[in-house]
């Protein structure tokens, strides 16, 4: 099949709202009846544009009525048929045939105009059929209108002769219609005689044009009436009549006049549209009797303009007469503007530029005039809109965008027309702003504190921090870090954890306040996006005390060998300063509040201890009678919850001179020694009786029996056992009343047959220290030695002989 294709180029000159936009326009001439696939064009080659514009550009049909018969071929760039075509059925009878559309490109926007024209071939013969009345007293030259043949087809295509089977009667001439169509009418050469020939059949050939020609041939049925010499005569050639569109059923247009000189039956006049066509006969219809043509149907001005339709005065004897009436139509505004989104961009991002193109509308009206006229607007100061094409609009951005502050938007573009009343349309676009990381986490507070007591469990949630981000999804995910600081020279992470989604601080280690008063870290709360945005806050943990820590007794020393006593003379008036207890806690606040109080006292009505100071002081006049010895024990005991306390015990020493106090604490020692041994020799049954025990599971019966034996003779021995008593008392206030200070040494075993006396010099002169064996007793020790050094003597002599000692 042959294709015949040309380029028509031309340049559009209209206003660059838009950036980028180019236009033209191309005009194809293909023949009807083509195969589906079968090539129209080359756009990419007609256009100038590379085939890779085309599919990045998304190269599409967007607009026309008939855009479904072709398609575009992107990846080569050819315009090809994508549904037969059929002129008659698409055009009628209009001539040339064409119809238009647009290819649209995106990133520019380019919008190109095509017009592809269907040429006609000759694939409908003529057809028709034709029946005629003719009286017998016709003159010569009557003249019978022949129905038009119908051909479809167009141009030398079309109808182009008739030919009428020869015939005495009858001679054909053929007529042309202005809009080109033809028609044929029989004149009478030769009167009918009824009498000879009442009926004639003839065959008029309609021929056309077309290669190969076809012909189309109709039987003329001709029946001869009696005497009916006259045919009606239209009083006017052309009737003209205006209607409004959309007239209502029943809406009057004019009425056509036909008279008819003969009398009687034969003068009766009957009207008919003439070869009117099939959509028509469904809009007017005419009166056979009046000849009245009114409204029957929908008149729609956008369809047609003005109609012309032929009307056939007929009387009873078959004579004829043709009239034309014109009838124009009358435009109303009846059509809403029709918007059409050609292309639509969402979601924008937000840090789109003002100027960014939205979307490209295209706008049309059926309307003509006035009343096509369009305006487009939107409701949002955000966008404006501008006229980019004839028909065709820009919608772009007009400010910034935020997401966090409108997220989407509906925007509503309206078209309105000029018409009386105008009439509009409204299209509402969804746009949606896709989220950009521009925000960074915020915390709600520029610093925190918090507290956490001492002694607390690790892994204790502490604390939570929280900060929110405006941005969305993964831009807004925020995970919690700890700043790498140091607390101390030590990592931060040694004592503080973070819970990265939560912000939920757990401790790592239990906390003393004791060691550290307050842990100051850095907090850094950090988005998810591209690159990831952060922001820091200041967290105070503060260590609250507990009362977990009992006083310390500084003075007096309180150790297990040595005896330490304070001297009051007896000449010592009431509020006399014995000694001062000093203790601390290290513990803080009112845990550490310290207060003392006298538990115990060899005579309470002689001492008393200050309440805050601890300072022991007489409460009345010291006497004879008053005891050397005393005793105090004090409780120190601290303002916590639960409150702790320690005790010390104070021994006093009422007396004016040195040997006085050594022959009267004599006692003190015994009893201490008592208590000594008793307690050794518990300990020392416990381990026997556990170590004879075990042996006996263990060794074999005679060394078990050796081992008990051995143990039996130290156990039943009633050696004493001496303790030691290092020299360790010392008043380190230096408020005693005591001038010298004596040391001494003294080591004694049961089985090493050997003792030990050293002595020492004075080192202080305030302070009285005394061991069990000063003065007489260290005569004693050296008996004690000599009896105990006798090799030969046995072991129950050397016992009693100690006892008569002591």
């Amino acid at each position: 099949m042959l294709l015949t294709t040309y380029i028509d180029w031309q340049v559009l000159i209209f206003l660059l709202y838009l950036s980028h936009i180019i236009s033209g326009q191309i005009r194809y001439s293909i023949p009807e009846e083509m195969k589906k696939g079968s090539l129209i064009g080359n756009v990419a080659q007609d256009l100038g544009l590379d085939l890779k514009r085309l599919r990045a550009g998304r190269a599409r049909i967007v607009t026309g009525e008939s855009n479904q018969y072709t398609e575009l071929k992107t990846d080569k760039g050819i315009l090809v048929v994508s549904e037969r075509i059929d002129r008659e059925q698409l055009c009628g009878d209009v001539t040339p045939c064409s119809f238009s559309f647009e290819i649209i490109l995106e990133n520019p926007i380019e919008l190109h105009r095509i017009t592809v024209e269907i040429l006609d071939v000759n694939d409908h013969a003529p057809n028709n059929h034709i029946k005629f009345e003719i009286s017998e007293s016709a003159t010569l030259g009557s003249r019978f209108v022949l129905e038009s043949a119908k051909d479809p087809d167009v141009g030398v295509n079309g109808l182009q002769e008739y030919v009428l089977t020869q015939n005495d009667n009858f001679v054909l001439k053929q007529h042309s219609n202005p809009d080109g169509s033809k028609f044929a009418e029989m004149i009478l050469q030769k009167p009918l005689d009824r009498e000879e020939n009442p009926r004639l059949s003839l065959k008029l050939i309609a021929v056309d044009g077309g290669n190969p020609q076809r012909s189309g041939t109709v039987n003329l049925e001709i029946t001869v009436l009696d005497v009916n010499d006259n045919a009606p005569v239209f009083n006017q050639s052309v009737y003209r009549a205006t209607v409004m569109e959309n007239a209502p059923k029943g809406t009057y247009i004019t009425t056509v006049n036909a008279s008819d000189a003969d009398s009687g039956s034969n003068g009766i006049v009957m009207y008919y549209f003439s070869n009117l066509k099939e959509n028509l006969a469904d809009i007017f219809d005419i009166d056979e009797t009046t000849g009245q043509i009114s409204v029957v149907g929908q008149i729609d001005f956008e369809k047609d303009k003005k109609y012309e339709i032929r009307v056939e005065a007929k009387d009873q004897g078959g004579l004829t007469d043709l009239g034309k009436v014109v009838i124009e139509i009358v435009d109303i505004n009846d059509n809403d503007p029709v918007i059409n989104i050609m292309s639509f961009t969402s979601p924008v991002s937000e840090d789109a530029a003002p100027g960014t193109t939205i979307a490209v509308v295209n706008v049309k009206d059926a309307d003509s005039e006035r009343n096509g006229q369009i305006t487009c607007s939107v409701d949002s100061n955000s966008f404006k809109i501008k006229s980019s094409l004839s028909s065709y609009y820009t919608l772009i951005s007009d400010v910034g965008f935020d997401r966090e502050t409108t997220p989407e938007y509906n925007i509503t573009i309206t078209a309105t027309d000029s018409g009386s009343p105008p009439l509009s349309s409204a299209r509402t676009l969804h746009l949606r702003i896709s989220d950009v990381n521009d925000n960074a986490p915020l915390f709600h507070q520029t610093s925190y504190s918090a507290y956490v007591t001492e002694n607390n469990s690790p892994g204790m949630s502490i604390f939570t921090v929280s900060a929110r981000d405006s941005d969305w999804n993964q831009n807004a995910r925020i995970s919690y870090l700890l700043e790498d600081t140091q607390i101390s020279g030590t990592p931060v992470s040694t004592y503080i954890s973070i819970n990265s989604e939560t912000g939920v601080l757990h401790a790592v280690r239990s906390f003393d306040y004791e060691q550290i008063k307050q842990l100051k870290l850095v907090v850094k709360a950090q988005d998810g996006g591209s690159p990831p945005l952060s922001s820091n806050v200041t967290v105070k943990i503060m260590i609250q005390d507990q009362n977990d820590n009992a006083p310390q007794v500084l003075y007096p020393v309180q150790t297990s060998s040595s005896l330490v006593a304070e001297m009051v003379p007896r000449s010592a008036d009431v509020g006399y300063l014995v000694t001062k207890v000093v203790a601390v806690d290290v513990d803080a606040g009112q845990n550490a509040w310290l207060s003392y109080k006298l538990q115990k006292s060899t005579d309470r009505a002689l001492f008393e201890v200050g309440l805050q100071n601890g300072e022991i002081r007489t409460i009345r006049q010291v006497t004879d009678k008053d005891a050397v010895k005393q005793r105090l024990t004090v409780v120190v005991e601290d303002n916590g919850q639960p409150a702790r306390s320690a005790t010390v015990n104070v021994n006093v020493a009422v007396a004016d001179s040195f040997p006085e106090v050594l022959s009267e604490f004599t006692d003190f020692t015994h009893d201490k020694e008592y208590n000594d041994n008793l307690t050794f020799y518990l300990v020392l049954a416990l381990a026997v009786v556990s170590f004879l025990f075990i042996t006996c599971l263990v060794v074999i019966i005679s060394v078990k029996i050796y081992r008990w034996r051995q143990s039996r003779v130290l156990y039943h021995s009633n050696l004493p056992v001496i303790p030691y008593y290092p020299p360790r008392y010392a008043d380190t206030l230096g408020t005693g009343t005591l001038q010298h200070v004596y040391n001494y040494e003294v080591c004694r075993t049961t089985d090493s047959r050997k003792s030990d006396c050293q002595f020492a010099r004075p080192c202080s002169q305030n302070v009285l220290i005394m061991d069990p064996s000063s003065t007489g007793t260290m005569q004693r020790m050296q008996s004690e030695k000599n009896i105990l050094d006798e090799p030969d003597s046995p072991l129950e002599v050397k016992n009693h002989s100690l006892k008569q000692i002591r």
